[in-house]
Formats: C-alpha cells, structure tokens, sequence
C-alpha cells in the first residue's frame, strides 16, 4: 500500500539555471499579441496558504511579460474549493499593475471558510449543522472538473474565441471528482491548457488536464522562475511571445518528475489476545504491526526552456574564479583569496620600485594582425593590474616592423585609463620583421632626449612581445642597448624562445608560453621580475605552507628552541599576506596543538612573533596523530587554506613517534598536499624513510645545530612544490560533505539536500520541504514524526 505526492526538478548545471532565470526575471521574453489568459487557482483546503502564495507569486511573475492592455492581453482570475468563486474578470484591469496587485490581494479560500464555519457552529446548535460547519471548514471538495464545466460557457469578460484563449490551472491534482471529460471538452474548443502543480501535486491528473505536448504544458510552481519560464517557452513557439534577443533560444533540458509514496512496511510483531473456543480461555497469538516510511521515486524527463546569452559565456574570471551572473549583462567573480583583490581575479600586483617601462610590440605580417591585437590586450591588462596613482612607475608603448614608431612616450599618461585608450589607436603596419634595427632605436631614442644619469635615473626597462623571427642580425644591437644601460626582458611564442635569449642575455630574461591564452598568465612574472632583484626563494608565489614542529620530550627544549630558529629564517624567504604566501603552525607532544592556522597572521612580522612563541609540550608524540590533525583541521577552507593555491607541510622531528605517520602523509599528499620530512639525528629510522613516501620528499640532519646548512634546500624544495599544477578540488573546498566537480578551469560544489552556496556554507529553510530534512535543527531526542509537524489547519 502507498500514497504518492509529486514534483519536478530541472537537472542542469547552474550557469544554465542562471540563464533560466534571467530570461525570466529581465524582460527578454514579452508577450504582446492578442490573447485571453485566465488564472484557475485552487483554494481547497489540502493546497495550504503557504503554497497559495506560491501560486499567486508565480502568476505574478507570469504578468510581468504579459503586455496587459484592452486590445492586447487580458488576465482574469478564478479560485475554486468547493465551488468556483470568480475574483475578477478579462474585462476588469487595463494595465498590468493593475492585474498583479488584484493577484496580490486575492485571500486564500480556505481562510473565509473558516470564518463562516465559527458563524455557523455558534448560529447553528443542531447536529445537522454542526456538521455543515466541519464541512465548511475542512474547505468542501476539490472540484476541479466543476470549475472547468462553468468555464465552457467561456471566459468571465474574455472576447468569445476570437483571440487565443490560454487557461493557467495552479493545483495540487487532487480534484474529489472526474476532470477528464471536462478538460478535454475545454481543449476542443481549442482553448491552450497549462497545469501547474503546487505543493506535491498528483502528476497523473496534471497530464489528463494539460494540452498537448504535456511535457511543454505540466510545470511547477513551486520553482517560480522555472515554471514561468517553462510557460512562456511555450508560449513562444506559437508566436504569442518572442524573446527581445535574437541569441536566445528555447532549449530541451533533462529534468526528472519525482514521486514522493509514503510506502507501509511489516516492522514486526506483537502478542495480542483473542478469544477461543473454550469459553474460559484466551488465545495469545502474534500479530503484525506496520510502519510508513516515504520513498523518492524518479522519473526522467524533457523540460523545455528559453535560456539567453549570459555574461558569464565569455569566461571573464581569471585565475579559477567562478563567474555569477547578474541579469542580463552584469556579473561578478567568485576568486580564489589569492586572487581576490581585482576585477576578474586578476592578480593583486602592483608597480612599487621607481621604473621607466617601455613595452615594444611586433607589428610585422610575421605576428600577425591576430598577434599584434593579442600584445596590445596584454598591455592593457597589465597596467590595469599593476599601476596605481601612486605609483612611481612610468609606461611608454611603442611598435615596430621596418621603422620604430613612438606611440606612447614613457610618462606621457599618468592616468591609465586615458593609456589604455591612447593604445587602440596603435596601427598594425605588416612590414618586415627589423627587431636588430628596432633595438637600435630603442637604445637612442625611446626614452627621449634627456639622457639623466646615476642616482638620478630610474631603472630603464625594455619589454620585447615578438612571436616571428627577426630577418636582421639581433646580438649586437641587444648588446648596445644593454651597454646603454637598459634592461631586455622577452615576451613570446616557443618559437623565438632561442632568439629571445640571445637578446636579453640569458633565460632567466624570457617568459614564454605556449598557448596565445596564455599569454596573460605572464602578467604576475613579468611585474616581479620588473622591480624585484634575483633572489633565493619565491617571494611572488602563492602557497599555503604549514610547518609541524615535533615538541615532544625525545627532542627537547633547546632543540626545540633551534627548529624554531630554523623555520623563523625560512619564513623570511616568503611574502606574507593573505594574497601571496600564508604559513601556520602545528605542534606535538602530548598532546597535539595548533600554535597559529593559515589565516590568523597576515604580515611576516606577525608570523615571526608567533613562531618564537611556539608551545614546548614534552611527553611523547605522535606524528600520525599530528599529519591527521593537519588534514582534518588545519588544511581546510573553514580554517582558510584557499582552493586553488599550492598546499605544503614541511614537518621537522627528532625520528621517534613516527611509527604510525606513513598512511596519514599519504592522505595528505593524495588530497594535494605535499610533505617534506626533516629528520634530525645520527640515525634515520626505517618508520621516517616510510614517512619520506614515494618521491622521498626527505632532508636528513645529523644534529639540530646543522639545521641552518639546509635553509637553502628546503627552500628550493617549497618552491618547487609552489609551483606544480593543482588541482581545485584537492583538498576539496567543499563544506558539509557536498562534492567538488572540476569543469574546466574552475570548479564548482555540489552540495548535499539542505545545503547551498559556493562552498555549500548555507543551510537551506524551506516552508514545504518534506518534514524529514528538518530533523537535524530539532534537539536530541524531541524529533517529532512528519506527522506530528503537519499543522492541523493549514494556511493559519
């Protein structure tokens, strides 16, 4: 045995819900010709007035593309329980506002019936009309097919067919009596049929009412601007909407009508007692006894809805970000907190060293049109992204194929977006590739004419963006600009990365990509390299790096007390702050203690005062215990470890209590975070070579005093790590167990029912959810059933 309830859910990913719903909600879909719609809602008392407001709502959001006037749209209204009660007719309103706020001021049918019902019980003593009152208040039968009779004799002030006439039926589906008859008879007459359910409708008696195609003309009402979207698609195809973008589309999504059975099961059985044949006994036999357990059941299906281009199809956020739309042409990106300064997730930088920049840009048919735009693009970002108005930077443009051209002399525009603008005007001339010749002229006039000299001149930097080889001799003209003093930094394709060495001197001069989209990713590289001198570390890199200090007994305080010595140097290597490099500190003795999480110093200087404050424990230590502690608690989005950021520990020990620490090292390093083990001490125990793991990621120390001889190669070995690819999703960003799904250069949560947000952060209230999502806000031990949490009297 088994009672059933309905909905439907539109499976798509949640860019296209985002499109969904600004088709909807934006007015790119307008219905202007002539038609008649009249709104059935049903006001009997299993509906409920939370989901009568559902229903209002959604016919609201409907006239919101209803171009409502005498001659064009006409909107009546009609709410049925018992009987059909008209609330007003086709003829009534000549405006939309008009239509939306008697929508809106429409009482729920039940509630009335109430007050009758207290009229009649105090008027009315007798038996009889007692039992009249029950009736009333119970909210009579749900006499659909009664309200589609009255509707045959046609529309309450509509125009008699001589317009299309469209019937918008918002009900749960559980008429008392036959609807088939009467809704075909309404569809002969060729009158468009909508069912929309609310609450958990009855599907079947949705598919009897609705016009064909029923999967284009059964929605839900509960999804408001699915549903209207779903009705005004349909609509669409009979040319009675049109959407005001020419791109956007009526598109056939999976989707899935959900049965919701509350399904009786045998739980067991009791002793009850029975009479038997003797007249003085009685028998005890068993007999069953039953539970009710609700049961989802799925049911896939097509939805058909308009979806429209969104901002987001661009891919306009950098750097992993998550694009969310904002109407039409609007949006915002969700970064990564390492990107999380600027617009699009462009990198936090800035231009802070005292610099003369002058990009020179290949104009030549070698790079091509397409390749010269690409350089003028990449510019732009650039000094969006690094300069400031306090900026002692200066930036001048100029290009180049037979002759040089000056277009932006160095300093002429302090103000950048007046820079960005001077640069479309930059012709692309197609000529030879000259780079020797261009060179040249650099050297001699691409700064201007005052020659200032010593400590009076800034720092002169020369960018070359080339991809095509040069047909002149290129070594000995860069040689005369660099003996003019003027650093040569390259830009380019694979292709000329030879030839870009030769011209800046070496390597460590030339960023190279190999794919034109990534050329912007050299943006962050090429703002380090402009004002930061070549140094040991990775200043510019972002990482989040924990260090694990073994502060058991086996080490000792004064050995503990050189570790902490040890990690305040390496920590000097690193730029701290929360966009750059974040560092936190775990101990463990006896017991396991987090001395500072990844996020609570953000400057260097806090993090060196917190490391020389690190807890000396003593007892014994366990390593395993230690790693687990990290992964469970520290290497976490809520203790603010960032998706899309290298992850590191380093953990230093004195080899005892490593025993059990190789499967949790392993945990960590399948979820992404890499592990380096310094051991110190004579002997290197076989439970730390274990530890190492497969890539032996292992610096071994004879003594704590020889620690600082390893400075160097720890750091090499954290910038290293810095610098391999991640993995969004590992560890997962994910909160309340929802699953991290990559897809494409980002990622997104899928979270588990009763949780959203990006991070799947928010609980989700919902008014009609079913009764069992809410079981966990109750206190322990007072979970009430469903049905001791339905309300007796609905809509109160």
């Amino acid at each position: 045995m088994s009672l059933t309830t309905s909905l439907q859910e539109v499976h798509v990913s949640r860019e296209t819900m985002g499109k969904i719903a600004v088709a909807s909600k934006c007015k790119v879909m307008w219905c202007s010709a002539a038609a008649d719609v009249l709104f059935l809602l049903d006001g009997s008392h299993s509906i409920g007035k939370g989901s009568f407001e559902r229903s209002k709502r959604f016919a609201v959001a409907v006239c919101d593309a209803l171009d409502i006037s005498p001659g064009r749209v006409r909107v009546g209204a009609v709410q049925f329980g018992s009987t059909p009660r008209l609330e007003f007719p086709l003829d009534s309103f000549s405006t939309r506002q008009e239509v939306k706020e008697s929508i809106k001021r429409i009482v729920f049918n039940f509630i009335e019936n109430i007050t009758i019902h207290d009229m009649i019980s105090e008027a009315l003593r007798t038996p009889e009309a007692r039992e009249m009152a029950q009736h009333i208040k119970q909210g009579g039968r749900t006499e659909t097919g009664l309200a589609l009779k009255r509707l045959s004799r046609g529309f309450p002030g509509g125009r008699n067919g001589s317009v299309p006439q469209i019937l918008i039926i918002i009900t749960d589906g559980k008429s008392q009596g036959p609807v088939a008859l009467p809704a075909k008879q309404l569809r002969e007459r060729g009158i468009v049929v909508f069912a929309v359910g609310v609450r958990f409708p009855r599907w079947e008696e949705l598919l009897t009412l609705a016009s064909e195609p029923k999967e284009q003309h059964v929605l839900l009402a509960e999804q408001v601007e699915d549903a209207s979207n779903g009705l005004l698609s349909t609509l669409s195809g009979s040319g009675l909407c049109t959407t005001a973008d020419p791109d956007c589309r009526v598109e056939a999504h999976p989707c899935e009508r959900r049965t919701l059975e509350t399904v009786r099961e045998l739980a067991g059985n009791a002793l009850c007692w029975r009479g038997s044949r003797q007249g003085d006994a009685v028998l005890a036999v068993p007999c069953p006894f039953y539970s009710w357990k609700r049961v989802f059941q799925t049911h896939p299906a097509n939805c058909y809805r308009t979806i429209c281009p969104g901002p987001c199809d661009s891919q306009p956020c950098q750097n992993g970000g998550t694009c969310i739309p904002e109407g039409v042409d609007k949006y915002h990106c969700l970064c990564p907190l390492a990107f999380g300064g600027e617009v699009n997730c462009a990198p936090k930088l800035s231009l802070e060293c005292r610099i003369d920049v002058l990009f020179l840009l290949d104009s030549s048919a070698g790079t091509t049109l397409e390749g010269f735009q690409r350089a003028k693009a990449f510019v732009k970002r650039f000094v969006q992204a690094v300069l400031r108005e306090d900026s002692r930077a200066r930036v001048g443009v100029a290009s180049y194929s037979r002759d040089l051209m000056v277009a932006v002399p160095v300093g002429e525009y302090q103000h950048v977006p007046d820079l960005v603008r001077s640069l479309d005007s930059i012709p692309f001339s197609g000529g030879p590739t000259l780079t020797g010749s261009a060179l040249l002229q650099v050297a001699e006039h691409g700064f201007g004419s005052a020659s200032r000299t010593g400590q009076d001149r800034p720092r002169r930097v020369v960018v070359l963006l080339t991809e095509s080889h040069s047909r002149d001799e290129v070594a000995g003209p860069a040689d005369h600009a660099r003996a003019r003093e003027l650093l040569l930094l390259g830009v380019g394709s694979e292709i000329v990365q030879a030839e870009l060495e030769k011209i800046t001197g070496g390597p460590k001069h030339v960023m190279v990509y190999t794919d034109p989209q990534d050329l912007f990713s050299q943006i962050p590289e090429l703002q380090r390299r402009l004002c930061s001198q070549p140094r040991p570390g990775c200043q510019a890199q972002s990482l989040d790096l924990v260090f694990l200090l073994d502060a058991s007994a086996s080490v000792g305080r004064e050995n503990f007390a050189q570790m902490q010595s040890f990690i305040r140097k390496c920590t000097l290597r690193f730029d701290v702050n929360p966009d750059v490099a974040q560092v936190g500190l775990v101990a463990y003795g006896s017991q396991v203690q987090t001395a500072f999480g990844l996020d609570t110093h953000p400057t260097r200087a806090a993090v060196l005062r917190a490391l020389s404050q690190a807890p000396y424990l003593g007892g014994v230590g366990s390593a395993g215990t230690a790693l687990l502690h990290i992964a469970d608690k520290v290497m976490t989005v809520q203790r603010g470890a960032r998706p899309g950021v290298p992850k590191a520990v380093v953990m230093l020990t004195g080899g005892s209590g490593a025993e059990d620490a190789a499967v949790p090292a392993q945990k960590l390093r399948d979820n992404g975070i890499s592990v380096l083990v310094i051991s110190i001490g004579a002997v290197l125990g076989e439970a730390v070579r274990r530890l190492a793991g497969p890539r032996d990621s292992l610096i071994h120390v004879a003594d704590y005093t020889d620690l600082r001889f390893h400075q160097d190669t720890l750091i090499e070995w954290i910038c290293g790590e810095a610098k391999r690819p991640v993995n969004l999703c590992k560890p997962s960003p994910c909160m309340n167990e929802g699953t991290c799904i990559l897809k494409n250069s980002s990622y997104r949560c899928e979270c588990r029912d009763g949780w959203e947000g990006p991070h799947c952060e928010n609980r989700i209230l919902r008014g009609d959810a079913p009764m069992a999502r809410s079981f966990r806000q109750e206190p322990a031990g007072r979970q009430p059933t469903p049905s001791q949490q339905a309300p007796k009297h609905p809509g109160i």
